[in-house]
This record gives structure tokens, C-alpha cells and sequence, in this order.
């Protein structure tokens, strides 16, 4: 008797152990704009594809650049291009510049209370918002309280993004909140009635979108890049991808997986 339980228990041991053997795993880490879609395609292609399992964080684009940098993550979701010095960083280390796969587009979207009667806004109008030269909502055509402002961390791609694209380079004002995810900064707005955000553009229970320069942020101006503040979303490689990566990907740029993007809210790239 003890004899077959040693036998039983070895092949059990066994088994657990070609299991491990066979399973591959992929970590997918950074922008928190992507990882409801990227946890999305994992879910979608592991259960297609048992051998390999995919596990997706977030953290921000600048986090995930980072554990790309020092080799703590397979593949970095950005929202947005990777720095020439952070590219400079990845060369020093793996000898490589990386491969950039655009995955899907977005809009960086302005983000107000539902109660809230302004539509529109002006780039310029953003900026000094967001840098302190317009305070009241009066200022832009709307009920006369003060505005309160909430953003992104400054480890954020999209905080990155909108500072260049809307700020032109410029600080953000001191009265800003900042706050560690968008899903944080849209519940935010949607409990306040003088609240601002921004955010990408699947992003939307509670709040309403802004149209910026008289532009609306839907699919067909974000995908024709007439909305002012359209995007491109990145993975990041250290290397050309081979094998489960390889097929991980093509399978995310594939009809299939780009059909994900459209469920999740965003816009395919193709």
C-alpha cells in the first residue's frame, strides 16, 4: 500500500512538474488607459491557447518603460512614444532600441459632470485651465463656481501627453489633484459638479466628453486624426518578438483581436 501511494504521489509530482514545464508565462505591465483592454486580450487568447499564460498590471506608462528598461516585464503598454532617453537606456542594457507596435487609437478625452452645461473647449482654453490663468467656469460660458481640477500622475503617459499636447510644455497648476488611475480621475468628476478630468476615451460612466476645438472624440474624427488630441496606444519589446509573444501579438493585430479594441471602447489601428 505504501508502495502505490509513493508511485501515485511521484506520478503526481510529475505531472505538476511538465505542467510548469510546458506553461509559458508573459507579463504585460505600465499604462493604466490600457489595462482593461489588455486584460481583455489576455483573457480572449489564453483561453485559445492554454500553454501560456499572460499577466497584466498596471502602474503607468513610465512604470511599465521602467520594468521594460530593467527587464522586469516581457512587454510595456504605453500611452504614449517612448523618450529618446529612455530608448537610450534600453540600448545600454540590452543593446537593443526596442520595437514599437502601435495597437490601438484614442482620444485623450476632456472629462466633466453630467450637470455641467459647458460643451466646448478650446485647446487654448485647456492650457489655461489647467495651468491656473482661468479659475471660474463663468470664464468659459459656464455657471459661475470655481473650477476644480483633477489629473493623472506624473508617471502617466497621458499625464506626459497632455501636458505636451495641451500645456505645450508648460506646468500644471499647484491646484491640480492629481490621482493614480483614470477610472480615479472619472469617478472624481462624476461626484463633482465643478470637477474637470481627462482621460482615454473608453472611459465614460458618469461624466461627459468635451469637444475640443469644436471637435467631437469619436471614432471617426480619432481614427482620421482631425480630434485635436488623437493618439496612438504602444506595446514595447526589448527585442523582435519570437514564439507565444510572437503569436500574441500577431494575434492582437490581427481582425480578431482589433475587434477586442472596438468591445473595450477604443479604435483599431487598421
Amino acid at each position: 500500500m505504501i508502495k502505490k501511494i509513493a508511485i501515485f504521489s511521484l506520478l503526481v509530482v510529475s505531472s505538476l512538474f511538465l505542467f510548469s514545464f510546458s506553461s509559458e508565462k508573459i507579463t504585460v505591465k505600465g499604462s493604466d488607459t490600457m489595462v482593461i483592454l489588455s486584460q481583455r486580450w489576455a483573457e480572449k487568447f489564453m483561453s485559445k491557447n492554454g500553454g501560456v499564460t499572460i499577466q497584466v498590471t498596471g502602474g503607468g506608462s513610465g512604470t511599465g518603460i521602467s520594468a521594460l528598461i530593467n527587464g522586469t516585464t516581457d512587454i510595456c503598454n504605453s500611452s504614449r512614444p517612448m523618450k529618446s532617453s529612455e530608448v537610450k537606456k534600453l540600448k545600454e542594457r540590452f543593446g537593443t532600441l526596442g520595437v514599437e507596435i502601435p495597437c490601438a487609437k484614442d482620444g485623450v478625452t476632456v472629462y466633466i459632470n453630467q450637470n455641467n452645461p459647458v460643451k466646448n473647449l478650446s485647446v487654448q482654453q485647456l492650457k489655461d485651465i489647467y495651468t491656473g490663468k482661468i479659475t471660474n467656469w463663468k470664464q468659459v460660458g459656464g455657471n459661475d463656481a470655481k473650477i476644480i481640477l483633477y489629473s493623472r500622475e506624473n508617471n502617466s503617459g497621458t499625464y506626459v501627453f497632455f501636458k505636451d499636447n495641451v500645456l505645450g510644455g508648460s506646468d500644471y497648476s499647484p491646484a491640480c489633484q492629481n490621482l493614480p488611475g483614470t477610472s480615479a480621475v472619472v469617478n472624481a468628476v462624476s461626484k463633482d459638479a465643478n470637477g474637470i478630468g481627462y482621460g482615454g476615451a473608453a472611459y465614460g460612466k458618469g461624466i461627459r466628453h468635451l469637444s475640443v476645438n469644436g471637435v467631437e472624440p469619436n471614432e471617426s474624427n480619432i481614427k482620421s486624426g482631425k480630434y485635436p488630441l488623437a493618439r496612438n496606444l504602444f506595446m514595447y519589446l526589448k527585442s523582435k518578438p519570437t514564439g507565444s509573444m510572437k503569436k500574441f501579438i500577431d494575434w492582437v493585430l490581427s481582425p480578431e483581436g482589433q475587434s477586442v479594441v472596438k468591445e473595450v471602447g477604443y479604435f483599431p489601428i487598421n
